[in-house]
């Protein structure tokens, strides 16, 4: 399989698999060992058709049994417990909601007590964020001094209005975290060669990150507005994790709207705070 990197040589992914499911994580999240986070991919699972074969969402069409089946393989791969998963509703809003173990199996053992939430932050071990993407941005964040982590859905719609910003806004306001002592990451989505866009969206950004098309339509970096808001709001660039993987680019490892036509799956991410051992 050929991946095709949109970033520098000192941007990516660590590629792991077990067996024929294949995930993706970030090497400076792996060197911090009180967390948990992995990006699934169309890989290890059980649905068909455009949806084969690692579809992780309960709303594009696929059987119930096979999403699950399907989460408790990504579970056993990447070492975590689906009674443990806590899912979003994402409506492209910067609702940022706090969870704790109280909320342990929202959206998967028991029906979620929520609506419009694309971001969730915690500081309880044995909580699994888990946010949806096949194009848009989700936002990793996390907090060695508090030990609180936080996972953002970010389209264009959420970038546009500030989801990183808000999403660090929340973790200061709830845990004290201070951005400057945070490490964070942008996660593999459409890329800004790829990313088409009318006139009134491409409004919405920043000049530096939008090119204009000879067909009246616009580019738009994502992947980088969000970068930029992050250091904005005081996290350091080297800290700061990117993918450097386009999903519209790589559509045969990743699920990309754009790529498809719509006729698609959907990968998900996971970011949670690991129990501690028990003793003796």
């Amino acid at each position: 399989m050929e991946i095709r990197w949109s970033g520098t040589k000192d941007e990516g992914m660590t590629l792991r698999r077990k067996r024929d499911l294949i995930w993706l994580t970030f090497p400076d999240f792996d060197a911090e060992n009180w967390i948990t986070h992995a990006f699934s991919t169309r890989f290890g699972g059980v649905s068909r058709g455009c949806l084969a074969s690692m579809n992780l969402s309960f709303t594009r069409g696929d059987r119930d049994d096979a999403v699950r089946e399907n989460f408790r393989r990504f579970a056993a791969a990447v070492g975590f417990d689906t009674d443990d998963l806590v899912l979003t509703e994402q409506t492209h809003t910067i609702n940022v909601r706090r969870v704790g173990i109280e909320d342990r199996g929202a959206g998967f053992t028991k029906p979620l007590p929520w609506k419009d939430v694309d971001g969730l932050i915690t500081d309880e071990p044995g909580v699994m964020l888990t946010a949806y993407h096949a194009d848009c941005v989700l936002l990793g964040f996390i907090d060695p001094e508090h030990r609180a982590v936080g996972l953002s859905h970010s389209g264009w719609r959420g970038t546009a209005a500030g989801m990183a910003r808000e999403t660090i806004s929340k973790m200061r306001a709830e845990f004290g975290s201070d951005p400057r002592k945070m490490k964070a990451f942008v996660g593999p989505s459409i890329c800004g060669s790829c990313y088409e866009v009318s006139a009134d969206v491409a409004a919405q950004f920043p000049d530096f990150f939008v090119k204009p098309k000879k067909n009246g339509k616009y580019l738009v970096d994502l992947q980088g507005t969000n970068r930029a808001m992050m250091i904005e709001s005081g996290i350091p660039m080297s800290s700061i994790s990117m993918a450097g993987l386009c999903t519209a680019c790589n559509p045969d490892l990743l699920f990309s709207h754009r790529a498809s036509g719509g006729k698609r799956g959907t990968n998900a991410a996971v970011l949670g705070i690991v129990r501690p051992a028990r003793s003796a």
